[in-house]
């Protein structure tokens, strides 16, 4: 092959292969941005946040309700006909199995559907048997739950028009501690046994 033409194909070649470099540092760049959980500078998750939310008995609350507690918060809604009331039911058999270490932790449940569950309502669901004593049922207005939904990077959804609407949201549940900082995702489908470990395992490390 002639000097000037392999010339000009290893510069084409150069040039491509520096274009597709930039790309990937872009894509790549955009996607760690896009998932970014943690905060650079401190290592801290960017899990939980400010809030102003009311609760069931229509006292206007915010995040300090979960100082000096550990603390399990969990999204939810009154209508939901599976996974609320399953993963409330799991929660007050982890009270039971962590016995006495129960009266450290606190449960509050976050509706993320305002336009039905009012604090009355949240009053009347929470009380029901099979469920935990003294969890704390908050909701608002549809801005203040979204914005404690952000905060908490809690996926939800409203599906369907009319009173038949439901709301697709998400089924983790976050370990907050004493200090209202984030300790630990729960998985919803962990096991009253395996989640009491988890959050013991978490006391004891502070």
């Amino acid at each position: 092959m002639p000097r000037r033409p392999v010339i000009l194909f290893a510069a084409a070649c150069a040039v491509i292969a520096l274009a597709l470099g930039l790309i990937t540092m872009v894509v790549v760049g955009g996607r760690q941005q896009a998932t970014q959980t943690t905060d650079v500078a401190t290592g801290q998750p960017l899990v939980g946040g400010d809030f102003t939310l009311t609760n069931q008995d229509g006292q206007v609350v915010d995040q300090t309700i979960l100082n000096g507690k550990w603390t399990l918060v969990f999204f939810g809604f009154t209508y939901c006909p599976d996974y609320c009331p399953t993963t409330l039911g799991v929660l007050n058999a982890v009270q039971e199995r962590m016995g006495d270490k129960a009266e450290d932790l606190q449960i509050v449940f976050i509706s993320i559907d305002p336009e039905r569950d009012t604090p009355q309502m949240l009053k009347d669901y929470l009380s029901s048997d099979g469920f935990p004593d003294g969890v704390i049922g908050l909701t608002g207005t549809p801005e203040q739950v979204a914005k404690a939904a952000k905060a908490y990077r809690a996926f939800y959804q409203k599906v369907g028009e009319g009173e038949g609407y439901t709301m697709n949201h998400g089924l983790t549940v976050y370990l907050m501690g004493p200090d209202g900082q984030f300790r630990s995702a729960v998985a919803h489908d962990l096991g009253p046994s395996r989640t009491a470990t988890l959050i013991e395992n978490a006391m004891e490390k502070g």
